[in-house]
């Protein structure tokens, strides 16, 4: 991540909304607190499969960048919910 961007993120776990998927699978824009941020870039994302359950729960995790902030952004397949993990605000 940018040296311009504080090392430690801030821990959310807040619900979000995502309107719009690019490739139908990455997140192109998120609604957080009320305010739309439109994703420029997609970083990384992971699958996270816990099989300690019956069944399997999965999670998509995107770190994404908008103008001015890095977020990791959470799908919960089972609920397709999403949510704010984290963010690495610019100083």
């Amino acid at each position: 991540m940018a040296a311009a961007l504080n090392a430690r993120p801030c821990r959310i776990g807040e619900p979000i909304l995502v309107p719009a998927k690019q490739h139908g699978y990455f997140p192109r824009a998120f609604v957080w607190r009320g305010q739309r941020r439109e994703v420029r870039a997609v970083e990384a994302c992971r699958t996270e499969v816990k099989r300690a359950w019956p069944g399997s729960v999965e999670r998509h995790y995107f770190t994404v960048r908008t103008d001015g902030a890095v977020f990791e952004l959470a799908q919960d397949l089972a609920c397709d919910t999403w949510q704010v993990e984290r963010v690495w605000a610019a100083e």
